[in-house]
């Protein structure tokens, strides 16, 4: 009940307080491209407002502070929503308008939506072309909002989440919500361009989204650097100041940032190509190594003289040999940084058995192949590991020998390794 009585009392708020706000601002529409790198081309417009009163520009955030100090933010939200709409009709592109929802008009919609409907038919433009962008974090109620959401879809409006990956964003409402659209927030992005373990992170996140059905939108692109990463995702759409900074909805601008991402795409792809043949040249070195071992161990000699120069290599951590059953024979062999760690007596593991591990059963499947495991945290220090295995004979029998990759300390953890070498 307390909710209702919220509502009507704020259908009934003065309109002279909502005129007399308004009327005292300047308002202008400006747009910033969303792309699509497959299609390298613009798919839709962000809607954004600059404001100025008098004579001084009002950043956004001052303008809806003080609509909420005055109660007055729904209203403003109506009237910028359907500036927006006015001006993007006069652009006659085939793309989608996005438009911020203020969290407040969640809870104050009402006839909201009906009426944005009725503005669109209007002015001829189909529901289906606007995508209402919400910010997920922001909402009190979940109930409230899934209404929303609900009511949004039926009148055939798309549905964006903004700034997903902040605060208390999660998978649950996410799937619950089912947006068409979820847009990343920058600070991910960012994160990833100092972090490789962000960088993972990152990765992992835009999969996830992508596969529970919804695409994926990163914001916030400001340089070269962070257009590779945000490529390297497979996220679907694109959207920054690298490719073009808000402005009006024209010809000029679409061609401005399609050109911009044509560039960027094929910047990327020279990245790709060097980072391929820098993988290469270190993956088909690794191959030779671990050949070479194995044929010196079959030959008798030491096992830590013969992983001396495995050990060398960049990444390389670690090598232990296993018998048919899975159980270790003898100590590790360990590189210089990993001798030289704290004490973990979990390094001590002669006769431990290793059976039940992915490597051990892919060098028993693939037994003329050099196997890669998928990245996994092993259990000596607890770091991110890639295992490779292959079967060797020696004197003593039929044996697994097993090398210990660290990959985010090889060429800045950029190497994904393959199912066998």
């Amino acid at each position: 009940m307390k909710r209702v009585l919220r509502l009507a009392e704020h259908r009934h708020r003065p309109s002279g307080k909502t005129a007399s706000f308004i009327e005292h601002h300047d308002f202008r529409s400006v747009y910033q491209p969303i792309l699509s790198p497959t299609h390298q081309k613009m798919v839709g417009y962000e809607a954004l407002v600059r404001v100025r009163r008098g004579n001084q520009p009002v950043p956004p955030p001052s303008l809806f502070e003080q609509a909420s100090i005055q109660g007055v933010t729904s209203e403003l939200d109506r009237h910028l929503l359907n500036l927006h709409l006015e001006n993007f009709t006069q652009t006659n592109l085939p793309i989608w308008l996005f438009i911020n929802i203020n969290p407040d008009t969640l809870f104050h919609h009402n006839d909201y939506l009906s009426v944005l409907a009725d503005h669109c038919h209007q002015l001829g433009v189909h529901p289906e072309k606007i995508v209402l962008e919400l910010v997920e974090t922001a909402s009190r109620d979940s109930a409230t909002l899934l209404e929303f959401v609900q009511e949004a879809k039926a009148r055939g409006f798309q549905i964006a989440i903004d700034d997903f990956g902040m605060g208390d964003s999660n998978f649950e409402r996410l799937w619950r919500i089912n947006p068409l659209i979820v847009k990343i927030d920058r600070s991910l992005l960012m994160n990833a361009q100092d972090h490789n373990r962000a960088r993972l992170l990152l990765n992992s996140l835009v999969r996830m989204i992508r596969e529970s059905g919804s695409l994926v939108l990163i914001e916030g692109i400001e340089n070269n650097a962070q257009a590779h990463i945000a490529l390297a995702t497979e996220a679907d759409l694109l959207q920054g100041f690298l490719f073009a900074r808000p402005g009006q909805g024209s010809e000029e601008l679409t061609q401005t940032a399609e050109t911009a991402l044509r560039q960027v795409m094929s910047e990327s792809e020279r990245w790709c190509q060097n980072d391929f043949r820098t993988r290469e040249t270190y993956l088909k070195l690794l191959r030779f190594e671990i050949m070479d071992a194995c044929h010196a161990l079959a030959r008798g000699e030491e096992f830590d003289r013969v992983c001396r120069p495995l050990l060398q290599m960049e990444g390389v951590r670690r090598c232990f040999l296993l018998d048919q059953k899975g159980v270790q024979q003898g100590s590790l062999a360990q590189s210089g940084a990993s001798r030289n760690a704290a004490f973990n007596p979990l390094y001590q593991s002669a006769g431990a058995c290793w059976s039940h591990r992915e490597y051990f059963r892919n060098a028993l499947e693939r037994p003329q192949h050099i196997s890669c495991s998928r990245p996994y945290v092993a259990l000596p220090d607890a770091r991110r590991t890639v295992t490779l295995s292959t079967g060797t004979s020696l004197a003593q029998g039929h044996r697994i020998f097993c090398v210990d990759i660290h990959p985010d300390e090889v060429l800045d953890g950029q190497v994904l390794f393959p199912d066998t070498l």
